[in-house]
């Protein structure tokens, strides 16, 4: 897609750019991004997101690069005639909100689940969102802000796991692109005092009830843990030498929320957890790393779920060993 083809869709319109719920900080870097891009050539847009921001380098991110961002329970003025950009998510998506303007555009990285028609739809497959808006400013020869180089560098960074997961050349030729321009002091910062003290209760909850059968690690936390911190433990747990494929989830008030890991080439993480999910509740994402969520009316929450969940994951599990010899 040509990126100017976006900035022609959006002239003349009241614009949001809407993230994933529960922003993480490719999802910021990729919104923070954009919205430079699009005001070099004459469009304005607001970022803006559903939920809570949970990560405190999310947090950071608003501070250290100064980014302006709606919560959307305070937009009260937005109608059905504005337009919306979602980036590093996909409409129908369960972590994106269906906002009241129209999803004309959609920018994101992970695979598609729910088919849905946009005037502008860039979805390949890289290891960050950030790196697309990246290559938008390459393309178009765009000038970029220094503040805008090292947040797209940061977001490539942590979504690619320091280069390590889901990477392509064009994340590694994007970040070579954005870091020569960025203010590396601000890149630098933001690898400072980015995890907070409550974080330790969820992270001894999942060491104690960890367990590990045949190279997967289950674990589950015990609290009202947010989506973001059961992500970072689901990496934890991978990191063990004897697994190498994690399922961690938190029983919370509302439901079970799942944050999943692969490196085995042959267990998807995104279908195994679309499969497993699919008549109870909803989950998906890439190769190597993915989410899902069963909401509570569609749960039994007594004695014998977690013996449930593992049955349910390792029965999917060794279906794709399998079919994949």
């Amino acid at each position: 897609m040509d990126p100017l083809q976006l900035v022609s869709i959006l002239k003349g319109h009241k614009n949001y750019i809407q993230t994933h719920n529960y922003p993480d900080p490719d999802a910021v870097a990729s919104a923070y991004g954009l919205q430079s891009f699009l005001r070099c050539h004459g469009v304005d847009a607001q970022i803006c997101y559903d939920g809570t921001v949970e990560k405190l380098s999310t947090k950071k991110m608003f501070e250290v690069f100064q980014i302006e961002v709606l919560a959307a329970e305070s937009i009260q003025d937005m109608t059905e005639e504005d337009y919306i950009v979602a980036v590093d998510s996909q409409k129908y998506n369960a972590n994106l909100t269906d906002l009241v303007g129209d999803e004309v555009a959609c920018i994101d990285h992970h695979p598609t689940y729910f088919e849905c028609v946009y005037q502008y739809r860039d979805i390949r497959k890289t290891g960050a969102c950030s790196t697309l808006i990246a290559e938008y400013f390459y393309k178009t020869n765009t000038p970029m802000d220094a503040s805008v180089a090292a947040a797209l560098a940061y977001g490539i960074k942590m979504d690619t796991a320091d280069f390590i997961r889901g990477v392509t050349d064009l994340d590694l030729d994007m970040f070579t692109y954005v870091y020569k321009r960025a203010d590396v002091d601000k890149l630098k910062t933001m690898y400072h005092d980015v995890l907070e003290l409550n974080d330790l209760q969820a992270y001894g909850a999942a060491i104690d009830n960890i367990y590990i059968n045949d190279g997967v690690g289950f674990a589950w936390i015990p609290l009202d843990c947010p989506d973001a911190l059961i992500a970072i433990i689901s990496d934890f747990i991978l990191s063990l030498n004897v697994v190498d494929i994690s399922v961690v989830y938190a029983v919370r008030k509302d439901g079970i929320k799942f944050s999943v890991r692969s490196e085995r080439k042959d267990v998807d993480a995104g279908k195994m957890v679309a499969t497993v999910l699919k008549n109870c509740g909803s989950g998906g994402g890439h190769q190597e790393m993915a989410g899902g969520f069963i909401p509570k009316e569609n749960i039994d929450l007594v004695d014998g779920i977690h013996a449930r969940i593992e049955e349910a994951f390792m029965k999917q599990i060794q279906l794709m060993r399998r079919g994949n010899k």
